[in-house]
């Protein structure tokens, strides 16, 4: 099979209006809730995205029928005859949200085998926290390698369960949650994760039938005997909302996100501010709505530090691209990594374009230069495919980028949207690097 890989180019300011997808990382825990349900459902807003497709293929092993119009991005899954509750390695491999079936599994059929799950080489991301979430809950776990095997033992449970997370693990509180809302139990999930995308999720839930309400820092469940099939449309996301604010400003551009919601992306927002960029949100208008973020870019931007940390802390996923953007920023910055242990694995690649970065354990510093120059480098996992993009944005010349895979399991049309603003971004084949009919295509996800 003929590899390929990304090649983008130095740009200018970039400048344009975008809108935002559903967020990916709701839309795949989502995909999976509907197993709770016996019935056709209907979701809106869903991204065109190699992590999508496998999600639907997964759904499509167990039983049920899925037809997906990418065009209006409108996703319909009709779960009435779901009938296994095995997942094997070939699927789990290729997506770790995949894990998230495990729940809704145990909660319709009382039973869940599936192979452990792979993913980005980002950190550990154990699932201890969820198989101990779900022992609680009366299942017992086996572990058979490859496979995780689990089943409901006690049906008759406590009238209080009461499970507490060593970290506010955002998979475990999903997938725990999607066992107990089917249970007969009131369940508190202590320590609870509550990003938006949690919240999406309980809103999918609530509409399903679902009792479930929320307190500082805990998710409390009163378990039903049956949930309906839902329209639902999945929230911006605020992920890729953050990428493009990030190419706007890396670039001296602008950019106004209609749809982008502000209150998702609070710490963020306040840190691009402190790097000097001027940021307004419909927090500003006169209706004093989250909805809207519009960016102009400062020439001049200035370092700043910043530490990952849970939501509403700035956010993981967003540590590796704005660590391009502090690379040309005017002083010394540093970045503390405390959600995943391997996310610094991007510093080493844009130290090849020049960057000036010292690691050491989870905190790098970085001492702003004038440029970057274009290279080969390889993106480890999805976000820092995004970053080396941004940094190629920067770059003097062409900078090649391989691991285009992770790139094409997050983004619907990304690539197109930042060429629409004025970037230069290609997927080209291996095979025709060097050669003088060195063939190029647009993205096509």
């Amino acid at each position: 099979m003929i590899g390929q890989h990304l090649l983008v180019k130095k740009s200018g300011p970039l400048h344009g209006t975008a809108h935002l997808y559903g967020a990916k990382n709701a839309i795949l825990v989502i995909m999976t809730a509907l197993i709770l349900t016996e019935g056709k459902s209907i979701l809106d807003n869903v991204p065109n995205n190699a992590d999508v497709r496998l999600m639907i293929i997964l759904l499509e092993q167990l039983g049920a029928a899925v037809s997906f119009d990418t065009k209006a991005k409108c996703l319909t899954v009709d779960t009435t005859h779901i009938n296994k509750s095995e997942v094997h390695p070939e699927i789990m491999n290729k997506i770790r949200a995949s894990i998230l079936v495990m729940g809704p599994l145990l909660a319709r059929f009382g039973t869940a085998s599936v192979a452990m799950p792979g993913g980005d080489l980002i950190g550990m991301r154990p699932i201890n926290y969820h198989l101990e979430g779900f022992k609680k809950l009366g299942v017992e776990v086996q572990l058979q390698p490859p496979f995780v095997s689990a089943r409901v033992i006690a049906r008759a449970l406590p009238s209080h369960t009461r499970i507490v997370l060593d970290y506010p693990s955002v998979g475990a509180t999903e997938n725990i949650m999607m066992l107990a809302v089917l249970s007969n139990t009131e369940t508190t999930i202590v320590n609870a994760a509550l990003e938006p995308e949690v919240y999406d999720l309980i809103d999918v839930l609530k509409k399903m039938g679902a009792n479930i309400s929320i307190a500082p820092a805990m998710i409390i469940i009163r378990g039903v005997s049956k949930l309906l099939p839902i329209v639902h449309s999945i929230i911006p996301d605020r992920l890729e909302a953050g990428t493009l604010l990030l190419a706007a400003a890396i670039t001296g551009g602008s950019i106004t996100i209609p749809n982008a919601r502000a209150d998702h992306l609070d710490i963020f927002i306040e840190k691009l501010r402190a790097m000097g960029h001027c940021v307004t949100t419909g927090f500003e208008s006169p209706t004093f709505s989250p909805v809207g973020i519009s960016l102009q870019a400062t020439k001049t931007p200035v370092a700043i530090s910043i530490k990952t940390a849970p939501y509403p802390g700035f956010p993981t996923d967003l540590q590796p691209l704005i660590m391009a953007a502090l690379c040309t920023a005017q002083g010394i910055s540093t970045v503390e990594e405390t959600v995943y242990e391997n996310r610094m694995m991007h510093a080493k690649e844009l130290s090849k374009m020049g960057a000036q970065i010292t690691v050491e354990g989870a905190t790098a510093t970085i001492r702003g230069v004038d440029t970057l120059y274009g290279s080969n480098v390889i993106a480890a996992d999805l976000r820092a495919s995004c970053t080396l993009v941004l940094a190629g944005f920067l770059a003097e010349g062409e900078t090649k980028i391989s691991g285009v895979n992770h790139w094409l399991r997050g983004y619907d049309g990304l690539d197109e949207k930042l060429n629409n603003m004025g970037a230069s971004i290609m997927l080209a084949d291996d095979s025709f690097i060097g050669q003088d009919d060195q063939k190029h295509t647009q993205i096509s996800l």
